[in-house]
């Protein structure tokens, strides 16, 4: 039952929930007996989205005064309050989300612990609202929204002072109320008779059906009784899913021609009778609209690049779609969401004029054509086939964007990631944060060591948005520390990027405290340029500082500059610094930060070098010929500086 009556008016977003709009109005005001935690749930769609957008238009002062609430029920219309938090998750990481709610009530947390302590502690109770749990993450299958159950919601939900409301898929529901004190905690099941919304789902077709509302003039719509006779056949049969109104009513007004309304036959009580009904009725089997569907039904983001989606299907059938995805816009059309895509200026020629990217109108269409699938995993290996395939001369810096920024997430569903992780190049051209989430749902130990080093450095790249040159300077940096110099030798010779660094070496030595360039002179040639660090006492191939029984617990250890080679029988005495008039007088200077190091031409104070750390930088120094030689928490390394206007990496 949905509790509503003739003398209000329905939402005018939702069209109805009734039961459900009290009750979440009575979490809102903290009414007596009103549960702290309220969970929304449900099968895919459902109406979950729907219902809580339609509430937090009720919870913002400026949506409020759009709404008629005087003629609204008022059991349905919560109390004026202060904007509840709403962290919404997609495309985010658990973690993601956790610091947009410290970033709102502006904690000084510096830890996932401290984030739930500072809210225990604040003055007032927090509201926090957190829709569309299953959207969370940047790749599909990794697992997101379970983590932001376990790692987010489910701490939010047991700190006292926090009340929560949050929209998540039905696997997760009882995961999140799971522990909670008896009265604390509210699940609202959409499919549930408490909460089902029969009436909505009626006036939903009947509007959807009405030349008012943008539907065509035809028969059934412009005569209004036939117009509320079959919306309400539609509602009837939908059961309690909106998402089967709108299929249906799809269908029906793509391809009107020959539907009889008085016929209930071709009426969905499903989303997958929605597809059989649709195909049976324009005379192609079901099974051609799934394959011509499946590439939609397993893309990762926002959806495949409509110049693909033939290759894709073809792969994905083991036969030449081609064909019917040319002639199949009425068939596939109610099904399908295209959405324009500007051009993107980082991406050159191939962002010019922008794309068309093409979705499924809903996951859960997504979710009946995977199950429908002999193996997703064989689907998705077709599929990875396809989009390398389509790399041209297998170069990836001129991959289509979704082929260079996704082919990690449909790899990591087949089985398959960790063998596309040996190729430097999409490192450095794809996205870092799809290509880091998907990596991240691979067990540790099938990730071979190039990924290991992407995944080391990957945070840096995604909190620092790092564009390609940088992506590639700081991925160079980070082989060689790793002792993969292969990989950066790669990244300097077959991509074509003027780095602005060449790394020289790196020595994993921890406990630096200071480091100097120097040169060491020898009879019979130029002075070989050397680096002179401060590491503690008893370090291998160090030597003390001070006179024997006198040693301050410091030590000085010796490493050629250019060379990777230690020198460490070298006399601490012979070694000679440049003076403050050579510094001076080098064409390049430094400045240096907590966690980075700036290189500039001293004569226009252009900058052409600029390295960030995960780590904070310890020591620095710059010789005359520009070789840097830097230390971190982790040890030192040295690299060369390119000259003004051979490349900047920020």
């Amino acid at each position: 039952m949905t509790g509503s009556t003739e003398d209000y008016a329905p939402h005018p977003h939702i069209g109805g929930r009734t039961a459900a709009l009290r009750a979440l109005t009575a979490w809102r005001g903290a009414a007596p007996g009103a549960a702290r935690v309220v969970v929304v749930t449900g099968g895919s769609g459902r109406g979950r989205s729907r219902l809580l957008t339609g509430f937090l238009m009720l919870c913002e002062p400026e949506y409020r005064k759009r709404l008629p609430l005087d003629e609204m029920d008022p059991s349905t219309v919560p109390p004026e309050l202060p904007t509840p938090a709403v962290p919404a998750p997609d495309g985010l990481t658990a973690a993601q989300v956790l610091w947009l709610l410290a970033d709102h009530y502006e904690l000084n947390a510096t830890s996932v612990e401290a984030v739930y302590a500072e809210l225990a502690a604040l003055d007032e109770p927090v509201t926090v609202v957190v829709p569309d749990v299953d959207r969370a993450g940047a790749v599909r299958t990794a697992g997101e929204p379970a983590r932001l159950v376990r790692e987010v919601l489910s701490p939010l939900a047991a700190t006292e002072t926090v009340r929560l409301l949050a929209e998540v898929p039905r696997p997760l529901a009882a995961e999140l109320a799971l522990g909670l004190p008896a009265g604390s905690v509210q699940i609202i099941d959409l499919d549930e008779p408490e909460w089902a919304d029969p009436e909505g789902l009626v006036r939903h077709a009947q509007a959807a059906l009405n030349p008012e509302f943008g539907a065509p003039e035809l028969p059934f719509t412009v005569d209004p009784a036939a117009r509320l006779a079959l919306g309400a056949a539609i509602g009837r049969r939908a059961g309690t899913s909106p998402l089967v109104v709108q299929l249906a009513v799809n269908c029906i007004l793509m391809a009107p021609e020959g539907f009889d309304p008085a016929d209930e036959r071709f009426l969905p009580t499903s989303v997958g009778e929605a597809l059989d009904l649709h195909a049976r009725r324009l005379g192609t089997d079901s099974q051609t609209l799934r394959l011509m569907l499946a590439p939609l039904a397993l893309a990762e983001a926002d959806g495949i690049p409509v110049h693909l989606w033939a290759r894709l299907a073809s792969a994905v059938a083991g036969q030449d779609m081609s064909q019917a995805i040319a002639g199949g816009l009425l068939l596939a059309g109610p099904f399908v969401q295209p959405e324009e895509q500007d051009a993107d200026p980082a991406e050159g020629e191939q962002g010019e004029g922008g794309r068309t990217l093409l979705r499924l109108l809903h996951p859960a269409i997504g979710d009946e054509i995977r199950a429908g699938l002999p193996s997703v995993a064989a689907a998705q290996t077709q599929i990875a086939m396809a989009l390398l395939e389509a790399v041209p001369e297998q170069d990836w810096s001129k991959a289509d964007p979704y082929v260079r920024d996704h082919i990690a997430g449909h790899t990591l569903e087949a089985g398959l990631l960790p063998q596309l992780l040996t190729d430097p190049a999409l490192f450095v051209h794809a996205d870092p944060v799809p290509l880091r989430a998907a990596i991240e749902a691979v067990p540790p130990e099938e990730l071979g060591a190039p990924a290991r080093t992407y995944l080391r450095t990957a945070p840096l790249l995604t909190r620092t948005q790092a564009p390609t040159m940088l992506r590639a300077a700081l991925l160079e940096t980070a082989f060689v520390e790793d002792g993969l110099p292969e990989y950066a030798e790669a990244i300097h010779q077959r991509f074509g990027l003027e780095l602005p660094w060449q790394t020289l070496w790196s020595l994993p030595v921890p406990g630096i405290s200071a480091v100097t360039v120097g040169s060491l002179p020898r009879p019979d040639g130029p002075a070989t340029p050397i680096a002179v660090m401060v590491v503690p006492a008893g370090t291998p191939g160090a030597r003390p500082v001070g006179a024997p029984g006198e040693e301050s617990g410091a030590a000085v250890l010796v490493h050629g500059l250019v060379q990777p080679a230690a020198l460490g029988d070298v006399d601490p005495e012979q070694i000679l610094r440049p003076s403050e008039e050579e510094r001076a007088a080098a064409p390049l200077g430094l400045s240096r930060g907590a966690d980075y190091l700036r290189v500039w031409e001293r004569a226009d104070q252009e900058v052409v070098a600029a390295l960030i750390s995960d780590t904070p930088f310890t020591a620095a120094d710059l010789s005359p010929d520009g070789i840097l030689l830097l230390a971190t928490e982790r040890g030192a390394k040295a690299l060369r500086i390119r000259g003004a206007g051979a490349g900047i990496a920020s």
